[in-house]
């Protein structure tokens, strides 16, 4: 598991780029590496390359420059069917790979269940804390093997907010907060909701002549004037 979605890195080109290439095989070339981190679709290649005139002459170029490892097929995920043309020195760009929530091409719910269990594990333990701190505890724990940044960790984090598991409150420096400046973003969990039992809501759930009450005995639903004024609340 591994975050993609580079930021548009450039590797050195190969040496050999410009061997036994033919004229119109350096002109697709270059249309290709001048689109960078974006690539290019095949089909639009022809309006870069005038030179080309038939589909036929234009795959060929492609299969040759694949072929010598100078240009790579890369996924969109915005177009899973069909893929893109790219310089093999570019990495994509995350508008195509989808960021680091995708994995070749592909939404990584795993990843994201298992980044949530561990915020949420975190902020448990911690009673308070903030994102910054959340990075260092899984960075230190070795659990997840990508680059992990603070962006992605409030991420999560809002969408844990969103699910009524943790919530924001910013520090005012004292308390439990004290070890945070004042105005800090922190994150604590979300205290669940008191459940009450069935008969908690009426008042024979509070009654100490509830074993002694019956339809007709002398204490009696009939006769009760709580429950009458319960009745009519």
């Amino acid at each position: 598991m591994s975050f993609r979605g580079g930021y548009g890195t450039k590797r050195k080109r190969p040496g050999s780029e410009g061997k036994d290439l033919t004229p119109k095989e350096r002109d697709v070339l270059e249309a290709i590496r001048r689109q960078g981190d974006m690539g290019i679709w095949k089909g639009s290649i022809r309006r870069e390359v005038p030179s080309i005139e038939v589909s036929k002459e234009l795959d060929n170029c492609v299969k040759t420059l694949l072929s010598k490892g100078l240009i790579k097929e890369v996924a969109d995920v915005n177009a899973k069917a069909r893929k893109r043309l790219m310089g093999i020195e570019f990495e994509p760009s995350t508008e195509l790979t989808g960021g680091v929530w995708y994995q070749d091409g592909v939404f990584d719910i795993d990843m994201i269940e298992n980044l949530k269990k561990a915020c949420r594990g975190i902020v448990s333990r911690q009673k308070v804390t903030t994102a910054d701190d959340i990075v260092q505890v899984i960075k230190k724990s070795g659990g997840l093997q990508f680059e992990l940044k603070i962006e992605h960790i409030k991420q999560v984090l809002d969408t844990l907010c969103l699910e009524n598991v943790v919530f924001k409150v910013k520090s005012n420096g004292m308390g439990e907060f004290a070890p945070f400046r004042v105005n800090t973003e922190c994150y604590k969990i979300r205290p669940k909701p008191k459940t009450i039992g069935a008969l908690a809501s009426i008042p024979c759930g509070a009654c100490p002549r509830m074993s002694q009450c019956a339809p007709d005995g002398v204490i009696s639903p009939a006769t009760c004037v709580y429950f009458t004024k319960w009745l009519d609340f």
